[in-house]
């Protein structure tokens, strides 16, 4: 099956680097976005929720996405995050996406403001309408305060080629059966928890948007091989290995525990911008204990 656009099976929503001031550490920002290449990545998201992109400003955004794009070389796809709860600047944000050279963007439900299912419809169709590039939708319910049902992404894919894909958040394993028999064949969904995408994959998902391909991208890479060459086994293995770091990750609002674990791995300091915090060291040893075991399991040193 050909998709309408295929962004690979692992997708790493990136974190964004920081210096001791907070501001964007950009040589770090480069080392990353090859290291996540290097390491089992299809395609980088630049600006999402983990790459803080609620304290980033339109202008570092734009600043972002031309430095990694640069630092890629041609060698993975960019997407940007340029979703907003504002229709107008949602669409602004996406034509300025495509014109420093996204091949994406990720446009999320309007949060805060809590459309109906009728206003999201007219929110994704204007920038369906106004943007030529590939969009993907991005439904996570705990975060926007309201829900995206499958009847309103299926009638969406098919009025607007340019709608491709779908980052479902939600641990409903029902809808994504449901999307699926709603949805167009060549329409992807992409799962936006690292611990459910085993389970999607079983129902119809193509990968996944991933914050754990930070660290165990290979891996990740590999569990979504296995399952789709017909090796369940050996799939369920991979994810019974990852699924503790799957869990742990979240031990605190993302992206602070997986900036501390690149921290430890001397990618960079794991600066975050208030309102988060970083880790307090109990939570850091709870966290690198977990690491330990499972890079341990996976014969790997840290």
């Amino acid at each position: 099956m050909t998709l309408r656009y295929d962004a690979g099976e692992v997708i790493t929503a990136m974190v964004t680097p920081f210096d001791e001031k907070r501001d964007i550490d950009f040589q770090a920002v480069e080392k990353l976005a090859k290291h996540l290449i290097d390491t089992g990545s299809d395609t980088i998201l630049v600006t999402g929720t983990t790459g803080e992109s609620p304290t980033l400003t339109h202008e570092e955004e734009y600043e972002l996405l031309g430095v990694v794009k640069k630092a890629v070389s041609g060698r993975a796809k960019i997407i940007m995050g340029a979703g907003s709860n504002c229709t107008k600047t949602a669409v602004e944000s996406s034509k300025k996406a495509k014109e420093i050279g996204a091949d994406a963007v990720l446009s999320v439900v309007p949060y805060y403001n809590k459309p109906n299912q009728q206003g999201m419809m007219e929110h994704f169709g204007e920038i369906a309408k106004n943007v030529d590039i590939p969009i993907i939708l991005y439904n996570i319910p705990g975060r926007t305060g309201v829900n995206m049902q499958p009847s309103t992404v299926a009638a969406l894919a098919k009025k607007y080629p340019n709608i491709v894909a779908l980052k479902q958040s939600f641990p409903d394993m029902d809808v994504i059966t449901e999307l699926k028999a709603a949805c167009p064949e060549d329409f992807a969904i992409y799962c936006g928890d690292d611990s459910l995408t085993l389970p999607m994959l079983s129902l119809g998902a193509h990968g996944v948007i991933s914050v754990a391909s930070h660290v165990v991208g290979n891996e990740i890479k590999s569990m979504i091989k296995s399952f789709k060459a017909g090796d369940i086994k050996m799939a369920f293995d991979m994810h019974q290995k990852l699924y503790p770091l799957f869990k742990k990750l979240f031990m605190a609002p993302n992206p602070v525990p997986v900036k501390a674990v690149l921290s430890k791995l001397d990618m960079f300091k794991d600066y975050v911008r208030r309102p988060l915090v970083e880790l307090n060291e109990d939570d850091r040893k709870e966290l690198f204990k977990v690491l330990d075991e499972v890079f341990a399991v996976l014969g790997k040193k840290f």
